[in-house]
């Protein structure tokens, strides 16, 4: 199944209050320190309504720090955060409810079925009634759930957490989907539907803050990339805006990652190895 043979309305994000410049998220001056470790150092960036933007960074980069600020889940030491115009700190209830969070690790309530896991999560937005009902049984349609739907959770597969996960985020009809590393524990055919999804949800005016280790899978989704390092953004832009950047011709994500993360030389082990495969 894919995402065009279900009712289009569960992938269509509510008609949204667009600020001038068309911008859905915005990040001003956004740090986050731990004592006198700086985490992140000041980040800015807009994403724009209707795009999938790529958030990319080694480990300990701070990607994963600054999701968790824009999901509200972390309150940024200094800066803001601005969703669909609403900033995050001063009207966080109507910031929060325009985002669906897909965290990295499937964190759900076993003793509930899915079918109540997602009554719950659309009652903490105030949603409640057939409406929901209906969105819901589409939902677990569209993941392959609806012959679990009354299960409960602890007799799910890690994948099918993982897919009710994405389900409830969505279950609210948020307008951009923050996510951090989707493809953890999805078969392929989940992971390509997943894409599928994503391009869906943004071709009908949704936006997606996508975090992935799957350097092709940003290369072939996203819109525009941002590369965070050491808490700060060092590369920004489309593909070919990325390629000039890093002074890299025609390469591949992998190759301008490494080149300006500064793993010149784990690419170069790399390189030798394939090498070394071909001979």
């Amino acid at each position: 199944m894919s995402p065009e043979s279900v009712d289009q309305a569960v992938l269509t994000p509510p008609e949204t209050t667009r600020t001038e410049a068309g911008e859905m998220l915005v990040l001003e001056g956004v740090r986050k320190h731990y004592g006198s470790f700086q985490a992140v150092k000041g980040i800015d960036l807009a994403v724009h309504h209707g795009e999938n933007f790529g958030f990319l960074g080694p480990h300990g980069a701070g990607k994963t720090t600054t999701i968790r600020m824009i999901a509200g889940v972390l309150r940024p030491t200094a800066g803001r955060i601005l969703v669909g115009g609403d900033d995050l700190q001063r009207a966080p209830e109507d910031a929060k409810a325009r985002i669906g969070y897909i965290p990295d690790r499937p964190y759900l309530y076993e003793k509930l079925s899915g079918g109540e896991f997602l009554r719950f999560v659309a009652g903490l937005w105030g949603r409640d009634g057939d409406a929901v009902e209906a969105r819901a049984d589409r939902l677990l349609e569209l993941f392959q759930l609806t012959d679990w739907k009354n299960e409960l959770i602890e007799s799910y597969s890690h994948g099918m957490r993982q897919k009710l996960l994405i389900s409830s985020a969505l279950i609210h009809q948020p307008e951009i989907i923050v996510v951090d590393e989707p493809m953890v524990g999805l078969d392929p055919r989940s992971a390509k539907l997943l894409k599928d999804l994503f391009r869906t949800f943004a071709e009908h005016g949704g936006t997606v803050f996508l975090s992935t280790h799957t350097l092709e899978v940003a290369e072939a989704l996203c819109d525009r990339i941002a590369i965070i390092n050491e808490g700060e953004i060092i590369a920004l832009g489309t593909m070919d805006e990325l390629r000039a950047q890093a002074d890299a011709g025609g390469a591949h994500l992998e190759e301008i990652f490494l080149k300006v993360t500064g793993g010149d030389a784990m690419a170069y082990v790399i390189e030798s190895l394939r090498e070394a495969l071909e001979e």
